[in-house]
This record gives structure tokens, sequence and C-alpha cells, in this order.
């Protein structure tokens, strides 16, 4: 009997011990690792801040852990002596479009200069008292989609002052997707300003490169660079925001969907605002007998105060509960939305008329050229527009290439 009590125990401890090796050891190199944002990598850039005098253009989505990069950077003694926020504001609190003024940080005390008002670049004045800049905004990856022109303004206005510019990167959440029409020269403005597609599927720092790379800013320029790059990412990495990075894109569908149905703001269509799905839905009010979702758009404090079609109820898609997980697969802007709902509006010479409302923008600076509302108008089909897309996006996607910080 004890002979086979003692067996027992030597069985079962040697289970626990092989159990136990098994379960702490070493997880293989390819097991998932967790997305580490340049931000949180606190360790890799605090010593180069020391003893320098730091400017920053950052706003919400500028974040270590849950706590605003700000706060987090001033509580460990960075001595941050300038904040700069991009369209939106510092805080992030701003409606689309609407002009932002200069003021103080009530938190930390320290100067906001507002680089969607009256100033686009910071001044020689602005980086006086500034030896290093930093930026760190979450970008979506779209053109039309501003911080990108907000980082090449920042860009400039650095190498015209001798600074340099620390990038914390974060990942592009659309960085899959490289899709769409070249910007053509002509239709430059401030919903796109570089000659890239829709979606141009690189990150911040990636993209930094790119305008250095490619003589895109004035003169010549070069802005010195420094880039804290996110751990753990590759471009294929779903990746869902902990912030929303600006008010009308407040849910990871909306962020997905916005490359694709940002094209609806050059329309009659409202694209949500003035509701809490922005860019999830898709409708006008002449579309009502030929859809049965409906919305209404409302005046909405800090989204959108004068929205289109405001008060009306509107008929059409609600795209909420659409796979988004398709654009992974496909890599391709969705334009199937754009040509439905042309072909059912029934007034389709107001379809993309912009003097209808101060609300609508304009299609072609939007699309980037002035061939896909012509395209659309006569009916083609999606194989003949996106062949009309090359050879700039292909030769985009080579160029985009040199600038890759991750796979």
């Amino acid at each position: 009997m004890k002979r086979s009590f003692y067996l027992s125990l030597f069985v079962a401890t040697v289970f626990l011990a092989v159990f136990a090796a098994f379960t702490t050891a070493p997880k293989p190199e390819n097991a998932k690792k967790s997305i580490i944002t340049g931000a949180d990598q606190t360790s890799a850039y605090l010593p180069y801040l020391k003893g320098k005098r730091i400017g920053m253009l950052v706003n919400q989505t500028s974040i270590i852990g849950k706590k605003h990069c700000v706060d987090s950077l001033f509580k460990l003694g960075v001595k941050i002596t300038k904040i700069f926020g991009p369209e939106h504001g510092f805080r992030g609190n701003a409606s689309n479009g609407a002009k932002v003024d200069d003021s103080v940080d009530p938190a930390t005390g320290i100067p906001v200069i507002s680089l969607y008002g009256k100033n686009r670049k910071p001044s020689k004045e602005h980086l006086a008292d500034v030896d290093l800049m930093i930026f760190d905004v979450q970008d979506v990856g779209a053109r039309f989609y501003t911080y990108i022109n907000t980082l090449s303004y920042v860009m400039e206005a650095c190498a015209e002052n001798d600074k340099e510019l620390l990038i914390l990167d974060r990942p592009n959440p659309n960085g899959f997707m490289v899709d769409g029409p070249i910007l053509e020269p002509h239709l430059k403005s401030g919903i796109g300003i570089f000659p890239i597609p829709i979606s141009h599927g690189l990150t911040i720092g990636e993209f930094a490169q790119m305008i250095n790379g490619e003589g895109w800013l004035p003169s010549g320029l070069k802005c010195k660079l420094k880039i804290i790059k996110v751990a753990n990412y590759t471009h294929d990495l779903p990746y869902v925001l902990p912030v929303p990075p600006s008010p009308n894109l407040n849910t990871q569908q909306s962020i997905l969907l916005y490359p694709s149905i940002c094209l609806f703001e050059g329309t009659i269509l409202s694209q949500g605002r003035g509701t809490y799905m922005p860019f999830t839905v898709l409708g006008a009010p002449l579309l009502k007998g030929k859809y049965t979702f409906s919305f209404k758009p409302v005046s909405l404090k800090g989204m959108s105060e004068t929205p289109l079609h405001q008060d009306t109820d509107c008929y059409g898609l609600d795209l909420r509960k659409y796979d988004s997980a398709i654009f992974l697969k496909t890599k391709k802007l969705n334009l199937q939305w754009l040509m439905e709902l042309y072909a059912a509006y029934p007034l389709k010479e107001k379809f993309f008329d912009m003097s209808q409302s101060k609300q609508m923008g304009n299609f072609d600076k939007l699309a980037g050229t002035e061939n896909l509302k012509q395209q659309i108008i006569a009916g083609k089909s999606e194989e003949e527009i996106r062949k009309s897309w090359e050879p700039g996006l292909g030769d985009f996607k080579i160029k985009r290439k040199k600038y890759l910080l991750y796979p």
C-alpha cells in the first residue's frame, strides 16, 4: 500500500514539474506581442529630452498609457515651453473646420498656439524658446485628413529655424490599404497637398520620411528627424484606436469606413454628421421610398453645429454593422456605395452640386481628380475607374517602399 502511495506521489510530482515547465517556457518568437506606441516607450526618449526646451504638437490622442502626454511629461519634469494644437484643438474639443484660437493650458500653464486658426505653421517667434519639437498625433491614413498637412508645416518651420523634430510614431489603422487616384497638382487644397492616393498606407513617421525624401518641403528644405518607432507593429496588424482622433470619427467602424465615405462630403448625401454615428451612415431626404433606413441630422455642439440636411429625415445606407474586415482582405476603397447612391438619387444633376449648401465640399478636391466624378456620371464600371488610376497608383506603391519603417 505504501509503495503504491509513494509511486502515485512520485508520478504526480513529475506531472506537476512538467506542467510548470511547459507553462513557464519561453513563448515562440512568432507569438503575438502587443503594439507599443512611440509615446509609451518613454525610456527610449526621456534621456534625449533632458536639458532641452520642448515644444509639442499634440492633441487628445497624444497619450502615454491613459494620460495626455503633456500632463505625463510635465509631471516627469520635462521642460515644455510651448504646445501647438492642430485641427480640433489641443484637447480635441473643437468641431470640424472650426478655427481655434491661441490660449493657455489651464492644467499646466503652458502657452498653446493654434495651428488651425490664424497660423498654419509655427513662426520663428513661436520657436524662439524651443530646442526640440515633438510631434505626437494619431493619424488615420487618408489624404484628406489634415494632420499630415500639419506635419509638413511643422517640418517646414523646424527646417527653417534649425530645430530637430522628434516623432513619437503611432500605428495607421488603415495602414494595410494603399488605394485611390493620385492627387493632381491643380487640385491642391487644404484637404490635400501631396501627390498621394486617398489611402496612403503610411504612419506619421513614414510619411515624414517621404516628405523629406521626395523634396516636398519648399526651397529644397530638409527637416532633421528622430523617430521613436512603434514596437511590434506591421501594416497588416489591426489596431483599435484608444482615443477618437476627432469628434466625428468616434468609433473604430467610422475610422475604417472613413477613406471610402469621406468622398460623400462632396455630394448631397449626409455622412451622418449631426448624429452620434458619423461616417457610418449615408442618406438624403430625396431617397425616401428607395431605402427604409433613416436618420435625422441635428445640431450637435462640438461635433457638427450646422450639418447638411439639419432637422430633416435622411434615407439611405446603415453601415454600422458592415464587415470592415473586408478592407483588410481586399486592400481597396469601396466605390460601390458611391455608384449605387448616385444611381438611386432622383435629381442626378444635383448630386455633386456644391452650390446647394455650404456644408457640401468640392468633390474633385476630395477625390484628387476631376475624372472620378465624370466616371460616376457616365456609369463607368469599377474596373474602368480603377484602371484610370494607373500608372500613378502603382508608381506610388513603389515609391512608398523606400520610406517604410514597418513590414
